[in-house]
């Protein structure tokens, strides 16, 4: 179980786009290392029942009961639930296939959409003294997102570089804008980050450009580029910034977590890497 300190209020970012195969488990997992590396106390929820981002921070399949499931459904405390990575300072609450029939245990629950909210701001929280929060969600926008969008302060968009990249977020952002109204009029867009990014490649850097001019500065200035470091990590369970700290892909996910602390605090107040 994950040591207990002083209580805090932690800063909670979903991580979302309900397209499939754009970097958001990768960029889950590597951000919350970054994070969890320079300091941090980092905590990441698996909300996709696919459990890639369990995979990815070395939890075996065998030891993930209880999780975000039971977290949900049996109303079981994430102290419960957390996981002490190999990483210093970041825990996960591991997701297993139980959590594809969330969506459907939940509909009678008449507070189907605020239970990860309640359970993020449950008094025993306190005792976890974390930083950061973030919410790797399904690539869907289903009941599990709409309850990491009441909960969570802001969304993070990981944005693949390629052709039809803008068209898909039309859906999510109506998403976002419909639980402002519904749950959480606090919610706002934390940023849009590239991913998978070929700067070789004129059709990758054609859409860079038309990202930003379509969204501003909402687009980080950090990319995260193609490397086969960050494809090959999670086979090992790793992170990139753990498994090979000088590739590309790992000064990538520093420089985003730099500029996510940059945008919320200041340059100064974390330090460098």
């Amino acid at each position: 179980m994950p040591d207990f300190g002083q209580s805090t209020e932690p800063r909670i970012i979903a991580i979302a786009n309900q397209k499939g195969g754009v970097g958001k488990t990768t960029t889950s997992v590597n951000l919350a290392a970054c994070l969890a590396l320079k300091g941090l106390r980092t905590l990441l929820i698996d909300l996709d029942p696919q459990g890639n981002a369990s995979t990815g921070l070395g939890v075996p399949v065998e030891n993930r009961r209880p999780s975000t499931y039971d977290l949900l459904i049996e109303d079981l405390g994430i102290n419960e639930i957390a996981h002490q990575t190999t990483v210093s300072n970041l825990l996960i609450c591991p997701a297993n296939s139980d959590l594809a029939s969330a969506d459907i245990d939940l509909v009678a629950n008449e507070k189907r959409s605020f239970l990860l909210h309640d359970a993020l701001r449950h008094p025993s929280m306190n005792a976890l003294a974390l930083d950061y929060i973030l919410i790797d969600c399904p690539p869907s926008l289903s009941l599990l997102t709409v309850n990491a969008m009441i909960s969570c302060h802001s969304v993070l968009i990981p944005l693949q570089a390629e052709f039809f990249a803008l068209e898909g977020l039309s859906q999510l952002m109506l998403t976002i804008r419909e639980v402002r109204q519904s749950g959480n009029p606090g919610l706002r867009i934390e940023g849009v980050v590239v991913t998978m990014y070929d700067g070789r490649n004129r059709l990758c850097q054609q859409v860079e450009t038309d990202v930003r001019a379509t969204l501003g500065e909402l687009v980080f200035n950090t990319v995260i580029p193609r490397n086969v470091r960050v494809s090959e990590a999670p086979s090992f369970s790793m992170p990139v910034v753990t498994y090979d700290p000088s590739s590309k892909g790992s000064d990538a996910y520093f420089a985003l977590a730099n500029e996510l602390l940059t945008r919320r605090h200041g340059s100064d107040e974390h330090g460098s890497d």
